[in-house]
Parts: C-alpha cells; structure tokens; sequence
C-alpha cells in the first residue's frame, strides 16, 4: 500500500474518536459552504457542491448539518472563506503541500509559517513543489457487501488505474481527467464513496528513519489540526513499522 494510503487510512481510524470527528465536520461544512456559495446551492447543476454532500454522508454527517450549511451558503450571512495553498518542506526535508480554506488570510499565513518554524521545516514558493505532486482522482469505497473482483472490472472500463485494499477499505485511483467517469460508474453501481476527490499524489516517496518521521508526522499533524487546513499531502514513506507506530 502506497504511503499516501497509508495515512489516509491511519487519519481516517483516528478519525473514529469525537474531537476528531468534530474536526473532519467542520472542514466539510466549509467545503459545501464555498462550494454553494461560488455555484449555487442545487447538487443537481454544482458538481462540486455534489461531491461535497457526497463526502459529508461518506463521514456520516447528520442531513441536518448539510442543510443548514447550504442555507448559510446562499443567505446574505454566509462566511467569506477564499481558498489558500502553502508549499514547503518539512523536517528531514519531506515536501508538505497544504491546502487551506480561510476567512482571514493574514491569520492563516502566521499559522503556518508558526508551525513550519517550531517543527524545523521551511516554507517555500507557490509551485515549488509542481513536479513532486500530481492531481489524481482518488475514492475510498467500503469493502462490505460488494464483489471486488466485478467492481474493479467495471471501474477500469471508467478509467480506474491502480486498486488498493487495506481489508475494510478499496482505494480506486484514476487520472485526474477520468475522476468524472469513475464517480458516475460508481454511481451507476450503486455504490457511494466514503471520500472522493481530486488529491495529491507524489510522484516520488523518500523514506526517514523511525525517529524523524515521527518528527514529520507531529508536523503533519499540527497543520490537519489547524481549523483553516482542509488537506495536507507529503512525500513521506509510510512504512509499516511506521504505521503500527502511528
């Protein structure tokens, strides 16, 4: 499992816990408020307000709590948030792309530049970072219930790439320009993703001994702690002894 996977699926078992929980609800709710806000609030004509409604179901997110932040999207109170990003590297020199959703930006930028400095890592440049990362349509599907081996049939006819299975979970990745087709098979089979989106994916991992990457983990996690942080994507090797640790 590539270590992109491996986080995700360390992030998504802490992600079981009430704080943690809290915090995953907050970032949705500012995705389907700047999605609505910026394409209005019917899913049937907002795909990216669709995907959103998607993913909060996917974190079992009350229908209540989706409703009310699409109300607050289109009302005359709705929050001004704008879309940020931040580019640089992490103890042990491991690139760190952090992207950000704020309604102040000059408190988001001291935030960060707080956490890179603690944690000895070092903000770059925007695009920087360009040529180690590349967009790719990711979807994490529930395993229960369904026939791997037919599904995987039918997702590479959509354009899926490359499957992995941490036992509960199947990870489908596909070419960010195939993201659509895949989503509609899925939805064709019925299937509703637990997350989808388009994320990072780094072209080359570089691996660290146990005691730094723990160093670079804390970092990771200080900034998915930041309430203005919606994802944050490394090059870091998870190894699984890494893992076990995490």
């Amino acid at each position: 499992m590539s270590g992109h996977n491996k986080w995700s699926t360390i992030k998504r078992k802490k992600g079981a816990n009430d704080a943690k929980r809290g915090k995953i609800f907050t970032k949705i709710i500012k995705e389907i408020i700047i999605s609505a806000k910026e394409g209005g609030g019917d899913p049937d004509s907002n795909a990216r307000l669709r995907l959103a409604i998607q993913n909060a179901k996917g974190a079992n997110m009350p229908k209540d709590n989706i409703e009310r932040a699409i109300k607050k999207a289109v009302g005359s109170d709705a929050d001004n948030y704008v879309e940020t990003s931040f580019e640089g590297y992490g103890p042990g020199g491991i690139a760190v792309f952090t992207e950000c959703l704020t309604d102040n930006n000059n408190r988001t930028v001291a935030s960060i530049r707080a956490a890179y400095n603690k944690h000895g890592g070092k903000l770059g440049t925007n695009g920087s970072l360009s040529s180690l990362f590349e967009r790719k349509g990711v979807f994490s599907i529930s395993k229960e219930g369904i026939s791997q081996e037919e599904i995987e049939l039918e997702l590479i006819d959509a354009g899926a790439q490359d499957f992995e299975d941490d036992g509960e979970t199947l990870t489908i990745t596909c070419a960010k320009e195939d993201f659509g087709s895949v989503n509609r098979k899925l939805n064709d089979l019925g299937i509703e993703p637990d997350d989808a989106g388009l994320k990072r994916i780094p072209n080359t991992i570089k691996s660290l001994d146990i005691e730094s990457a723990r160093k670079v983990m804390k970092f990771i996690e200080v900034l998915e702690d930041d309430d203005d942080v919606q994802n944050v994507y490394h090059n870091l090797e998870i190894t699984d002894e890494l893992a076990n640790e995490l």
